[in-house]
């Protein structure tokens, strides 16, 4: 797949509504059919970036975030997304219900997925960023398995 054109708009107030309009409104299906939903909170976490890492504030607006917008929704639905399983902080060890994609470099969507009372799948976004520092970690963790989400 080719990778999107960068998406250059005004500012900060811009990219929300743009991102409002294009995926919180219904959901993006991924390449093996499961309902992506993204909530207006998650702007946040997906469109800035820390001052500090460790205290993971999201305290400074990123462009170089921004402009990648419409590179979450190709990452979802990319059939050839290397699809590998996240990191528990707290447990420490890998979650099959955490799906890390990433198709264009080192740029990762994390989503979380988890089963409905009637035993399909669905998913809620958690963020998109270039994992630059951590990406060699991530493609070590094992392969996302939809069998194994629970």
């Amino acid at each position: 797949m080719c990778t999107p054109p960068l998406v250059n708009l005004a500012g900060e107030g811009d990219y929300r509504i743009y991102y409002e309009n294009n995926y919180c409104k219904r959901p993006t299906l991924t390449f093996d059919g499961i309902p992506v939903y993204f909530s207006k909170s998650r702007f946040d976490d997906c469109m800035f970036e820390s001052a500090n890492r460790r205290l993971r504030d999201n305290s400074i607006f990123s462009w170089h975030r921004a402009q990648r917008i419409d590179w979450i929704r190709a990452t979802i639905v990319d059939p050839n997304a290397d699809l590998r399983e996240g990191w528990d902080r707290d447990r420490q060890n890998a979650d099959p219900n955490c799906r890390v994609a990433s198709v264009f470099g080192d740029y990762v969507v994390v989503i979380f997925v988890s089963k409905t009372v009637s035993g399909l799948l669905k998913a809620n976004f958690v963020t998109a960023y270039d994992a630059d520092v951590s990406i060699g970690r991530i493609r070590s963790m094992p392969k996302w398995d939809k069998k194994n989400c629970r």
